[in-house]
């Protein structure tokens, strides 16, 4: 089956990670009064980046939080269609519990997004060819938001988009391919658009669910119509929920610990022998050459190779371990159902995420280094949820005994496990201290261009419960 994305009403992030404008800021606002919301949105509107061709030298997305929705006037029948995850936000208890968000990670020592900090009603995306672009953008916001009388919470400031992560890999190179997109042609079998998009069929063949509304709520037919038949208007299509989490990782532990971890008898470094540790623990080399083609050094000529399964070329982990860090977000056809099988690849694809972060750190203003991790979903608890729990935090992931993902698993007050399947007998390392901290984070919805005019129009604020961020 054919799918047509209405590229022109989605937001332009969905599309790409905007590689070619590499300087980025991102500025969380609370927007106060309904007017005043509805008043920034208007001016906002012209400026943001469609998915469709694109050949700017910067380009701007806007996203909501639920309380940001409620801000400006969205009743609560028509919130009670955005997934449960969504309204009630990242940093309840017993979603901090179960995304490992504990601890240093806790959302009580976040820097934004946390219970006791300002509630955050929306993100705006800011991307550019140069700096001084980027500049020039942002001092074009600043008396927008004033204007409206909006409040800047925060502003995340992004290192030049190179092609590693702090830890010192190449980052993005696994990202799914989404029926819909140009970039999916040919690919088989690409990611069905409605797993990143909603209003379109997901991977059950179903529409998600989303927030639907009466027609005669929309007087001006701003809205598409209801794919389902229902007669509503769906206020969900071609958006996409927005996944912001500000990680701080702690780059020199990491290397110390690896350097530790391989000395020699003598007490001497063994600089290879640490180098492919880190190798195991991530599952690429620095260069981004997958462990399951290039299992004793690096091969930077397979630097941007994805092109490869676990179960057949390595089942048991002795090239890429079971635990590494992208064989569990992506663990390709290596689980059940039938591993090797396309059942197993089906069954991935319906876990994927779109991700679209930025590196952050010194060279972008005091303090410390990390990745502001960005991702797009179509469900947050089968996608994102799932895989930060049920992946990356599940100590018994594909047969382990006690190991959490070697960089960002929760370490539960101790030291975490990493076993390394080898001939004649494993090693296991121990003592794995935490190398990644959250420290800031929320839901967002990221509206489809129709939705943002309906609700930029919207003439007041209906019945609305707690702001959430």
């Amino acid at each position: 089956m054919t799918t047509r994305l209405d590229l022109a009403d989605i937001q332009g992030l969905v599309a790409r990670g905007y590689s070619g404008l590499p300087h980025a800021r991102f500025t969380l606002f609370a927007a106060g009064r309904p007017a005043a919301a509805r008043t920034l949105l208007g001016l906002l509107l012209p400026q943001v980046t469609a998915a469709g061709p694109f050949t700017a030298d910067t380009a701007m997305q806007v996203a909501f939080t639920a309380g940001g929705l409620r801000g400006l006037g969205l009743p609560d029948r028509v919130m009670d269609g955005f997934s449960l995850e969504f309204t009630e936000g990242m940093a309840t208890p017993n979603r901090s519990r179960f995304l490992g968000d504990e601890e240093e990670s806790g959302p009580d020592g976040w820097a934004w997004g946390g219970p006791h900090g300002p509630a955050i009603d929306g993100l705006i995306l800011v991307y550019a060819s140069r700096a001084d672009r980027l500049d020039e953008r942002q001092a074009e916001l600043s008396p927008q938001l004033a204007r409206a009388g909006a409040r800047v919470v925060a502003t995340l400031d992004t290192l030049e988009r190179l092609d590693r992560e702090p830890f010192g890999f190449r980052d993005g190179i696994s990202q799914p391919l989404i029926q819909g997109l140009p970039k999916a042609a040919g690919a088989q079998p690409p990611v069905a658009a409605g797993e990143f998009v909603l209003g379109y069929p997901n991977g059950y063949g179903q529409l998600t669910d989303r927030p639907l509304l009466p027609r005669a709520e929309d007087p001006g037919q701003l809205l598409p119509p209801d794919q389902a038949g229902s007669g509503a208007a769906d206020l969900g299509r071609n958006g996409s929920y927005l996944v912001l989490r500000q990680l701080d990782q702690d780059v020199g532990g990491f290397w110390r610990y690896l350097t530790e971890a391989t000395r020699r008898p003598d007490g001497s470094d063994d600089l290879a022998a640490r180098d492919l540790l880190a190798a195991k623990l991530v599952g690429r080399w620095p260069s981004g050459a997958p462990l399951v083609k290039a299992p004793d050094q690096d091969n930077p000529g397979l630097g941007q190779d994805n092109d490869f399964r676990y179960h057949d070329a390595d089942p048991v982990g002795r090239a890429c371990p079971l635990g590494a860090h992208i064989r569990r977000a992506n663990p390709r056809d290596s689980l059940d159902p039938q591993p090797g099988t396309a059942a197993s690849l089906k069954i991935n694809s319906l876990h994927r995420l779109l991700r679209r972060g930025r590196a952050y750190g010194p060279a972008a203003g005091p303090g410390p280094t990390g990745l502001y991790f960005i991702c797009l979903a179509a469900n947050l608890a089968r996608q994102f949820e799932f895989v930060q729990h049920s992946w990356l935090g599940d100590p018994n992931f594909n047969g382990l005994y006690d190991d959490t993902d070697p960089l960002t698993g929760y370490r539960h007050g101790r030291g975490a496990t990493f076993t390394a399947p080898g001939r004649p007998v494993r090693r296991r390392y121990h003592g794995l201290p935490q190398f990644v901290r959250t420290r800031g984070g929320a839901y967002f919805f990221l509206p489809g261009l129709s939705a943002l005019r309906y609700l930029a129009q919207l003439p007041g604020p209906g019945p609305s419960g707690p702001r959430t961020g």
